[in-house]
């Protein structure tokens, strides 16, 4: 199975202020689909961070790389640029992004 990243978006809305958490170090840009869905595009900097779920969301990484544990289960699996991760409606996953910045698109489901 063949994966593309997305490059860009056409014919969204998209909300100028950003969402800013734990300090700044992970941030993102809400947006809207012509149809209706959501997604954020976010850049997470170096640390380990705690995130809940309400809907389901597949996390693509655009660039950059980290590592992921879900609902604290298992173990920590590396993701890199081309790749995503799935993470259940009302669970939590944990990111860690060792160095550099992770670049990402969050779509609910």
């Amino acid at each position: 199975m063949s994966y593309q990243a997305p490059e860009q978006f056409a014919g969204v809305t998209v909300d100028c202020k950003a969402n800013l958490y734990f300090n700044g170090k992970v941030v993102s840009h809400a947006l809207t689909q012509a149809d209706g869905s959501r997604k954020t595009l976010g850049l997470i900097y170096p640390g380990s961070f705690k995130f809940n779920t309400g809907a389901p969301e597949k996390m693509e990484i655009i660039a950059g790389s980290c590592r992921v544990r879900i609902a604290g289960a298992g173990d920590w699996i590396g993701f890199s640029a081309g790749t995503w991760f799935d993470v259940p409606g009302n669970s939590f996953f944990e990111i860690e992004v060792a160095e550099g910045i992770a670049e990402y698109v969050c779509s609910f489901c």
